[in-house]
């Protein structure tokens, strides 16, 4: 059996209880399915304790998806197979062979689940000899070009030779409400950071410059959220907000503000936190001008 899947790896996660992971990790599966979905990629999405895998045929296309959802720290793309060591070594030769050499050294990274009749040790000192009599290449177990990782989980197995970085965090939508103030693309920059630690966004627009921006913003991370338009400008601005605050049942309003010392930047503080009905979230507070807009660029905020 051999098939096309992609491991999706999570951090956090992993620290919670059972009925808190448990709860985690369905959101992350429905929010993997609706970006799927969005995008439309036809695939499979399986859990198991530690684990969520995406079995498709548009491997590539999924991943760049996969990459883009909060709660993702790495994956995978891989072979499945049996955990019969014949199986595991004849896949492991198969992906080596065309990205090794004579001058290209190699180590395989073995880890196990389960009962088995070997050890991992033994899986990868078996895998390697194989992989150099095919190849003819290096072992080196201490800077190697390039790495086969072999993943043996009961009686399956997977092989893959790169771990792909995610966005991190946790699943948006496990940490409640917030309501976001988007007036320019550092403010898209203080959303994103929220929503990396899983909150989900009621959306207030008040400068309509920014609604391509938003626009954008939101497709690319795949955001859903309503967008309320409002005049900051108005005497009833507050007013406004805490009406949406409270219609949303919003745990917190956020916004791009940073701190520089000014007395007006800190009057804006104390305004805000004396006119909100619930507390202000400051993301970017201690981000100084160079280092947002560095971040902005990793996060793919055009400014």
């Amino acid at each position: 059996m051999n098939d096309n899947v992609i491991l999706i790896r999570y951090g956090e996660l992993s620290l919670k209880s059972t009925y808190v992971r448990n709860m985690f990790e369905s959101t992350l599966v429905r929010n993997i399915h609706d970006a799927l979905k969005k995008e439309d990629i036809q695939g499979t999405v399986k859990r198991e304790w530690g684990r969520i895998y995406l079995y498709t045929e548009e491997i590539k296309k999924a991943c760049t998806v996969l990459q883009r959802i909060f709660g993702i720290v790495s994956i995978s793309p891989a072979i499945q197979t049996t955990s019969d060591l014949n199986d595991i070594s004849k896949i492991a030769c198969n992906i080596s062979k065309p990205v090794l050499g004579k001058k290209t050294s190699f180590a395989v990274r073995a880890t196990r689940a389960g009962t088995h009749v070997f050890t991992s040790q033994e899986v990868a000192i078996r895998v390697g000899n194989d992989i150099v009599h095919t190849t003819c290449s290096p072992v080196d177990l201490s800077n190697p070009d390039v790495e086969v990782f072999i993943e043996i989980r009961n009686q399956k197995a997977f092989v893959f030779s790169e771990k792909i970085s995610g966005t991190g965090g946790l699943p948006r939508g496990t940490q409640g409400n917030v309501l976001t103030i988007i007036d320019s693309p550092q403010s898209l920059l203080a959303a994103w950071f929220v929503m990396r630690r899983g909150c989900s966004l009621h959306i207030v627009l008040i400068t309509e410059s920014t609604a391509g921006l938003l626009d954008s913003f939101m497709k690319k991370w795949y955001i859903d959220s309503p967008i309320i338009r409002t005049d900051s400008s108005s005497p009833d601005f507050f007013n406004n907000l805490n009406t949406i605050v409270a219609k949303a049942e919003c745990d917190a309003i956020v916004t791009e503000t940073s701190f520089n010392g000014t007395k007006k930047n800190i009057e804006t503080f104390a305004q805000w936190k004396k006119q909100c009905a619930v507390p202000v979230l400051y993301p970017l507070l201690s981000f100084d001008e160079k280092e947002l807009q560095k971040k902005c660029r990793e996060v793919g905020i055009s400014q």
